[in-house]
């Protein structure tokens, strides 16, 4: 794109020294003033007489191209040699400008594109190898070096370090990790020596789902976009007849019509004609607010979910992970059969194949490595727990509907937490209380979000009611729903639904693979702190790539600000060009103010679409 600016801005230089020189020399005979016009003219007007050609050659007749070919060589016809050539280099200076915006544009996105790692230093046969991270299988041990990106997901298995996490979460704080901590490809490793054991190949790692979401974020158009387009099919050809018409018969009709005077006329009525504004401005927007929001560590999948965004009514939010921590702590153990330690490990056992924050946080109080031989026959039973056979016991670890499936009798609990059972051969054996916060971020993240025209916001959890209510009341929510099956979400969210009105959309911020089926429902899914799940990740249509709510409130004033600036350049453009389409079928306006009006409204339009890059966080 920079090589094309280059090479374009050289062009336009050469060209504009050529018609001053014109100008100034004024030579006698209009001989070499035309030549140097013409020169001047292929010079800065050959690639786009060219692309008209072949776009008339693959059938695609009416675009910008043709417009300025048939005005410009029409103008030459009749003699206008200055005016064409202006035309033709105030059309290039506004191609310039456009490509100017969108790669100004692009650099929004560029960091993230960055992030795709060039090679891994992988461990084989005790020999360090440098080899492209599609070859790297999981299980083998790779070294990142400082300074290097880590280029797979892992576990560190030995060595401390920071991380530099900016491209992917949009955060500057650098990360601390250590032994078995869990890494993500994407990130730069700053300072230490880092040797981590890959848990996921290249094309399933987070570096190779988050290009692809940027890759194909700009495949999905938006409702405004889908208008453009086709409307730019219509209007162009019936605008090309409207001139045809314009040059021929009025000199037909009229006794005193010249002919030479209408065909100017319509030449400059097809100058104003061409829907640049719109074509290159409005999906110019879009490109811009989807890069603004990945400069803050949100990825948007197609700027249909940005437009989208703007007309939110109604949050529906998981609990876990998305308004709290999610970060389970063992706060209380009360074993009834067996002792306190005992029931610790054969809960944790039970968990050892699970990734779910419960199951983290079993295996950190545990602190003892598991040999998962003895672990058989583990089942997850969505929404309820787990049934694992360990060292030959029957073991569930989950919810009160765990215990209620399989009748087992227990000793419910009521206390602030997530309470977890435990039942050992059929029979109950204790509790584990695990104790969740909420995220600092949420206190800020609901009056943000109600202030960005937010009716309701909706708590939707699997967690027990005494737990969900105390969170429900501290961060003021509208209204939460406790112990739901991931189908009983899917139930509310279809109700809330129909709450909405018919422009506003429902959002469904969740984090994890049961909040996948309503992410994948709602009109705008929302995985908040995505990176952890690969369902999230792929059922939602906006990611935020830290575990802050308030990013959604960023994105939501992002959306907003794109869509003023798209609506403004709709309504300019139209404006001006009707404007001056009428005053050049009657002759008033001349071949320089059609320039501006296509020219000149398409640089204003795509200065004013730049102005969404400059969208500052919410405070």
């Amino acid at each position: 794109m920079i090589q094309k600016m280059n090479r374009q801005f050289i062009k336009i230089i050469l060209s504009l020294v050529l018609v001053v020189v014109s100008f100034l020399l004024r030579f006698d005979t209009g001989l070499y003033n035309s030549i140097l016009l013409i020169v001047a003219y292929v010079i800065v007007g050959y690639n786009t007489i060219l692309k008209a050609t072949r776009n008339i050659l693959r059938g695609k007749i009416f675009d910008e191209n043709f417009l300025m070919s048939v005005a410009t060589i029409g103008a030459f016809c009749i003699g206008q040699f200055q005016e064409a050539v202006a035309v033709m280099l105030f059309y290039q200076v506004g191609e310039f400008f456009q490509n100017y915006a969108v790669e100004h544009a692009r650099k929004s996105v560029a960091s993230l594109m960055n992030i795709r790692p060039d090679y891994a230093n992988v461990y084989r046969e005790g020999t360090l190898f440098k080899v492209n991270p599609n070859e790297v299988k999981i299980g083998e041990i790779i070294l990142v070096k400082p300074g290097e990106k880590i280029p797979l997901d892992g576990v560190v298995v030995d060595g401390v370090s920071t991380l530099d996490t900016k491209a992917l979460t949009g955060e500057a704080i650098p990360r601390k990790v250590s032994s078995n901590a869990t890494v993500l490809s994407g990130c730069i490793n700053n300072d230490g020596i880092l040797r981590m054991k890959v848990s996921k190949e290249f094309e399933e790692s987070t570096v190779s789902k988050i290009l692809d979401l940027v890759e194909n974020a700009s495949n999905r158009k938006s409702k405004s976009e889908n208008f453009i387009t086709k409307f730019a099919r219509v209007y162009t050809p019936i605008v090309v007849i409207i001139a045809a018409f314009l040059a021929v018969i009025p000199p037909l009709v009229l006794q005193e019509a010249d002919f030479r005077d209408w065909l100017y006329r319509a030449f400059s009525f097809l100058v104003v004609s061409c829907p640049c504004a719109l074509v290159i401005s409005i999906p110019l927007s879009f490109f811009g607010g989807i890069g603004a929001a990945s400069k803050i560590g949100v990825l948007i999948k197609g700027s249909n979910y940005l437009e989208a965004l703007a007309n939110s009514e109604i949050i529906v939010c998981d609990k876990t992970g998305t308004l709290t921590e999610g970060v389970f702590k063992v706060q209380k153990i009360e074993a009834t059969l067996y002792s306190d330690y005992d029931l610790l490990r054969y809960a944790t056992m039970a968990e050892f194949f699970s990734n779910h924050p419960i199951s983290l946080s079993l295996k950190q109080c545990y602190g003892k490595e598991i040999n998962e031989k003895l672990v058989t026959k583990t089942e997850e039973i969505s929404g309820k727990g787990v049934k694992a056979v360990v060292d030959g016991k029957t073991i569930l670890v989950g919810n009160e509907k765990l215990m209620e499936q399989f009748h087992i009798p227990f000793q419910k609990k009521d206390e602030i937490g997530t309470i977890v059972y435990v039942a050992i051969n059929d029979t109950f054996a204790g509790s584990i209380l695990i104790a969740d916060q909420i995220k600092e971020d949420s206190y800020k993240a609901v009056p943000l979000l109600k202030s960005n025209t937010i009716l309701k916001i909706v708590m939707l959890t699997g967690d027990q009611e005494n737990s969900s209510k105390a969170v429900a009341d501290a961060l003021h929510l509208d209204e939460y729903h406790a112990e739901l099956l991931p189908q009983d979400k899917v139930s509310w969210v279809e109700k809330f639904m129909m709450e909405k009105s018919s422009s506003g959309k429902l959002l469904f911020v969740g984090d994890g693979i049961n909040d996948a089926p309503v992410l994948a429902l709602s009109d705008i899914g929302v995985a908040m702190g995505g990176l952890g799940s690969d369902a999230a990740i792929e059922a939602a249509d906006v990611v935020i790539m830290t575990d802050e709510p308030s990013k959604l409130a960023n994105s939501i004033k992002i959306s907003k600000k794109t869509m003023r600036i798209v609506k403004q350049n709709i309504m300019f453009a139209l404006a001006v060009k009707i404007g001056v389409l009428v005053l050049s079928a009657f002759g008033i306006a001349s071949m320089w103010a059609a320039v501006f009006a296509d020219v000149g409204v398409s640089v204003l339009a795509i200065i004013n679409a730049l102005r969404i890059l400059r969208v500052k966080k919410v405070k």
